[in-house]
This record gives C-alpha cells, structure tokens and sequence, in this order.
C-alpha cells in the first residue's frame, strides 16, 4: 500500500468549488487549505501506477492549476527499513570496546555511519 501527500493550487477566487470538488472526489481525502488557493489532500494505492490514475483525475478537476506530490510512503519501503534496522546494532561496536576510554570519543554526527575499525586504529596510534 501506498500514501502519498498532495498539494493541489487553484486561484483564491475558484477555492471553494475546487475544495468541494474534492472533498466529493472518491480519489482522495481532503486535509486543510488556506486563502492562497493552497489544498493538502492524500491519495492511496496498490502501487504507484494506481496512484498517478488517482492524480490524473484530480489534475482534471475544473480549476486545478497544478497537483503534485509532496511525500509518499511505501509500506514495502517501510518493512525493508524496519528490517534492516531490526538486524543492525542497537550501540556501535566502539562504544563497548573496553579497551577505549569513552572519554577520548568526540562525537561528530551519526557513529553508525563512521567507519569505527578505521578510527579505532587511528585512535590507538595517538595513545
């Protein structure tokens, strides 16, 4: 399954009819809009193919000048993310190395991107 964010923009003056049109539409669920003709609205589908029927229809909405997506979520992408961060490890390997004194770490950012062996051994030759 599939969820993506919309912004869809028309002209103030054509706001209420084109919000109404969506919120009739059977394509999408209306979040909120404000006076500059801005509309938040979400779609779902199968896959991708399903939705970008889903965004032809509302681009063909009387008074849509535009609808493009914002953000997606897959949920195949999601259990791929989970799994993988299921399988990694919770603390670097660095962090219970007893042989390194915590107080000598200057942390710069995310550990679990760094290469730790390659640091390690550098941090060893200043020792």
């Amino acid at each position: 399954m599939n969820i993506s964010s919309i912004v869809v923009q028309t002209v103030p003056k054509y706001l209420d009819e084109v919000v109404a049109s969506l919120k009739a539409c059977e394509v999408c669920d209306y979040h909120m809009h404000d006076e500059k003709g801005r509309i938040i609205i979400t779609i779902e589908g199968e896959g991708v193919k399903e939705e970008l029927e889903k965004l032809r229809v509302i681009e063909a909405i009387p008074h849509v000048v535009a609808a493009d997506m914002q953000m997606a979520y897959s949920e195949d992408e999601l259990n791929e993310h989970m799994e993988v961060l299921d399988n990694a490890d919770a603390v670097p390997k660095m962090l219970n190395d007893d042989n390194i004194d915590l107080d000598n770490i200057i942390y710069r950012g995310d550990l679990k991107k760094k290469d730790l062996e390659g640091f390690a051994a550098e941090f060893d030759k200043i020792d």
